[in-house]
C-alpha cells in the first residue's frame, strides 16, 4: 500500500481516502496513504450544498480525495473536507497518487528480487530518493533519463542500483525528441570537398566533450550539397542548444574556408 513517511498528515494536505462508514452527521474515511488510519468528514464538510443526508454524496467503498482541516497529534484524531477541494488539486492528487503507486510496484519488484521487504526497499531507496527529489517516481524517472550516478549521488546502495535499472527499462519510457536542420554548402576550389568536410565534421568533434548521455548528434547527406544535421536528446532545450551551437560552428568555419554556406531550420 502506497504509504507516506509520517505517522500523520498535516493541516492542508491533500491525501487519498476510502470511505468505511457513513452515517446521518459524518462518515469515516481510511487514509490510504497513512497505514489506513481513519479520519472523520464531518457531514458541514462533505459540500458546500446543503447536505440533507451525507449518503447522497459519499458511499461507502468510495475513494475521495480530501484535504486536512484539523489534526490532534495527542489523540491522534484527524478531519478532512470534500467541498475544500478543488477540481485542479483533485486531478493533481490522483496522479501523484497513480505516480506513487508506480514507484511502490517497482520498489516492491525490485525488493523481492533482492529477499527483502517493502518496508526495506522505502527505507534504503524511497525516502532517500523523496528527500533529494521530493517525490520518489521523479527520482525513478530522473534514474531512467541520466542514469544509474543519480541513484548512486542520494546514497542508494550497490545492490539495489542493478536491479533498479533493469525495472527501469521496462516500466519507463525514455522520452526523446529530435532537432534538425538542413546546411546547403559549396566550394568551387579544388580542395572543396575536404573543405566542406571540415566544415561538417570539426564541429562534431569540438561538441564531443560537452554532449551528455542522453543527447545524440549526428549529420548525413540528403544529396550534395545538402545536408542534415540533427540532434536527438531527452531534453528539448538540451537539443536546441546543441543545434545552434553546432550551426554556429560550422557558419565560422565556413567563412574561414570560403565555404558558401546556408542554414534552414527543419521541424
Amino acid at each position: 500500500m502506497v504509504r507516506k513517511r509520517s505517522e500523520l498528515p498535516e493541516v492542508g494536505d491533500l491525501v487519498i481516502g476510502n470511505v468505511v462508514k457513513t452515517f446521518e452527521y459524518g462518515a469515516y474515511v481510511r487514509l490510504e496513504e497513512f497505514r489506513s488510519y481513519e479520519a472523520y468528514l464531518p457531514w458541514s464538510e462533505v459540500s458546500s450544498k446543503w447536505v440533507r443526508d451525507v449518503k447522497e454524496f459519499v458511499r461507502e467503498g468510495q475513494k475521495i480525495v480530501a484535504k486536512v482541516i484539523r489534526v490532534d497529534r495527542k489523540k491522534k484524531q484527524v478531519d478532512i473536507s470534500l467541498k475544500r477541494v478543488s477540481d485542479s488539486e483533485q486531478k493533481r492528487k490522483l496522479l501523484e497518487w497513480k505516480r506513487a503507486q508506480r514507484a511502490e510496484k517497482l520498489l516492491e519488484v525490485v525488493a523481492s528480487k533482492l529477499g527483502k521487504t517493502l518496508d526495506s526497499a522505502y527505507e534504503e531507496v524511497g525516502w532517500k530518493l523523496e528527500d533529494v527529489y521530493g517525490e520518489i517516481f521523479k527520482g525513478l524517472e530522473l534514474t531512467a533519463y541520466q542514469g544509474e550516478e543519480v541513484l548512486r549521488k542520494v546514497g542508494i546502495a550497490e545492490e539495489w542500483i542493478g536491479p533498479i535499472m533493469d525495472e527501469l527499462k521496462k516500466h519507463i519510457e525514455v522520452r526523446k525528441v529530435k532537432v534538425r536542420g538542413l546546411l546547403v554548402l559549396t566550394s568551387a576550389g579544388p580542395d572543396g570537398v575536404s573543405k566542406v568536410k571540415e566544415v561538417l565534421l570539426k564541429p562534431l568533434s569540438m561538441l564531443g566533450n560537452k554532449l551528455d548521455r542522453n543527447t545524440l548528434i549526428k549529420v548525413y547527406t540528403i544529396g550534395a550539397p545538402r545536408y542534415v544535421v540533427e540532434v536527438i536528446s531527452t531534453d528539448y532545450k538540451q537539443a536546441e542548444k546543441v543545434l545552434n551551437d553546432y550551426v554556429s560552428m560550422a557558419q565560422n568555419i565556413a567563412k574561414t574556408s570560403n565555404v558558401t554556406y546556408s542554414f534552414e531550420r527543419k521541424y
